[in-house]
């Protein structure tokens, strides 16, 4: 009995803990600033909430590409060409050990040659870094993955590749970074309790169901 309340217990906090995490990326899916419907438009990157680099253009619904996630999403290659590498990076706060999860949506423009690099970053140093050179024009590909924590901040950065001074190409959207609950990186190591966790949602919520049911009756 008191075997079974412990892992209700658990469960009932890996749920809590997961629904409460919040994405540590400020704009992550560029919906600011606003765009006017079908059209586009570049912004210095102080402009943009959140990011640094170079400039970064922002569309909605332009030339008939609509977001991944929300209604805005960000061209790397932007206008605004000094014949630099694009990059834009954002620098959020991390604990040091703990482990984060970070997915993003991209998607090629003119054709599928097109290719970026994301790299984290801790104390200006690379420890992590993923090319992406797999994304197709006409529809978006994503992509998830998580790393440990070097220092008490650490930096995401995308670099343009191909093409790498152009500014057609490389679009990104919904990007996330989330740091791992305690409970569920000491106490996640089998399937079993993931489905644990489900099964304890879809309880509760059959529970709610039932009693309005019977109220109902009466």
């Amino acid at each position: 009995m008191k075997n079974h309340l412990k892992k209700g217990m658990l469960a009932f906090t890996l749920f809590v803990s997961l629904g409460a995490n919040a994405n540590l990326i400020l704009n992550g899916g560029f919906e600011t600033p606003d765009v006017n419907a079908n059209t586009w438009k570049w912004y210095t990157s102080n402009n943009v909430d959140g990011w640094d680099g170079s400039t970064i253009e922002v569309w909605e619904d332009f030339l008939g590409v609509s977001a991944y996630e929300g209604s805005q999403f960000a061209e790397l290659n932007a206008h605004g060409n000094s014949g630099n590498v694009f990059s834009i990076y954002q620098t959020f706060d991390t604990q040091i050990d703990s482990t984060y999860d970070f997915s993003l949506a991209y998607r090629a423009r003119r054709n599928n040659n097109e290719a970026f690099s994301l790299s984290f970053l801790s104390n200006n140093q690379v420890f992590e870094q993923q090319t992406f050179d797999d994304h197709v024009v006409g529809s978006w590909s994503t992509f998830s993955n998580s790393f440990v924590a070097l220092d008490s901040t650490t930096t995401i950065k995308f670099t343009s590749i191909t093409p790498s001074t152009g500014t057609v190409g490389n679009f990104l959207d919904d990007i996330q970074v989330l740091q791992r609950p305690t409970e569920l990186a000491n106490s996640i190591d089998e399937p079993a309790t993931i489905a644990l966790v489900s099964l304890s949602v879809i309880g509760a919520i059959a529970l709610r169901r039932r009693k309005k049911a019977l109220l109902i009756k009466h």
